[in-house]
């Protein structure tokens, strides 16, 4: 039988990642073959990895990436944020979003190579060495003919990876360092903000009139003659599209500068005209669902088990 040296389980740990006492393990069952012990322990992590699948992973990062006229955000959950500050996790973050430059969807994100195996394998792996379900949830990806999209990182964990990342588009062939200045900015106040459509033509139309119903009743409500009403409506209907469409907020960093004319006063600096022609904002776990446990009795399952 082949002895088993200290240098072997290193190299072993290293290509795997995997625990010492299980890399040494690995490595006595398939007598020293180092390529068999990697099969051996993905064998045995895909297995860990079934059994976590069922977990609600609602922590992990939200990460962004841009070159010049093209800008991605991804979200990648994992189970705890302990994993979140996992090196190993923060790279292949950084990869997938690097991936989703040139992907059109999640399904092609998935599809996408890193270091020479798919995206899907890569994760299933990283479950299976660092013990944690962990999914691609979510990609973005903005383009523009000519100008730039810009992006901004809340309260940064690392370089481009946190909880709240923003995308701004913008279509311009005015000055570089203007639009990369303006977009920080942009991204940083729909990042605070949180706007739910970017103008008034986007607003799904089911919840334009549910709005306008709503305010009717209101009215009606407290007396107000008919005509009144759809009067009144106008003014109301100002104020909603001005707290949920994002040409229509007021600019949260100066507090009076309504974003259109934050555009329009852009042209003069920009040297031609600026449009927001899109953005992206990410926050983690937004819409997920988390389970309430009963943290004692599942510890006392793990030892009983």
């Amino acid at each position: 039988m082949t002895q088993i040296t200290a240098s072997m389980v290193k190299e072993l740990r290293e290509k795997s990642g995997a625990g010492m006492m299980d890399a040494k393990k690995a490595l006595e069952e398939v007598n020293g073959d180092m390529d068999a012990a990697v099969d051996f322990l993905r064998k045995k992590g895909l297995a860990k990895a079934e059994k976590k699948s069922s977990r609600t992973a609602a922590e992990g990062l939200v990460a962004i990436v841009s070159e010049g006229t093209t800008g991605a955000v991804v979200e990648v959950n994992s189970e705890t944020d302990f994993v979140a500050r996992n090196d190993q996790f923060q790279g292949f973050v950084r990869s997938v979003a690097q991936n989703a430059l040139q992907s059109d969807d999640v399904e092609a994100l998935m599809a996408s190579e890193i270091d020479g195996k798919n995206v899907t394998d890569t994760i299933t792996n990283l479950v299976a060495t660092i013990g944690e379900n962990m999914s691609v949830r979510r990609m973005e990806k903005l383009t523009v003919s000519e100008g730039a999209v810009v992006g901004y990182v809340h309260n940064a964990t690392a370089e481009g990876l946190g909880k709240i990342g923003v995308l701004v588009a913008l279509e311009s062939a005015g000055d570089q360092a203007v639009l990369q200045g303006l977009g920080k900015q942009l991204a940083m106040h729909v990042a605070a903000a949180f706007p739910k459509y970017l103008d008034r033509d986007s607003v799904d139309a089911s919840e334009m009139e549910r709005e306008k119903n709503v305010i009717r009743e209101q009215a009606l409500a407290e007396g107000k003659p008919a005509e009144i009403v759809e009067k009144m409506l106008e003014g109301r209907m100002r104020k909603f599209y001005e707290e949920i469409c994002l040409l229509d907020q007021t600019f949260v960093i100066d507090g009076e500068t309504k974003i259109s004319k934050l555009l329009e006063n852009a042209e003069k600096d920009a040297g031609a005209p600026v449009k927001l022609t899109g953005y992206a904002r990410f926050q983690l776990g937004e819409g997920i669902e988390v389970e309430e446990t009963d943290f004692a009795a599942e510890v006392a399952a793990a030892v009983n088990g």
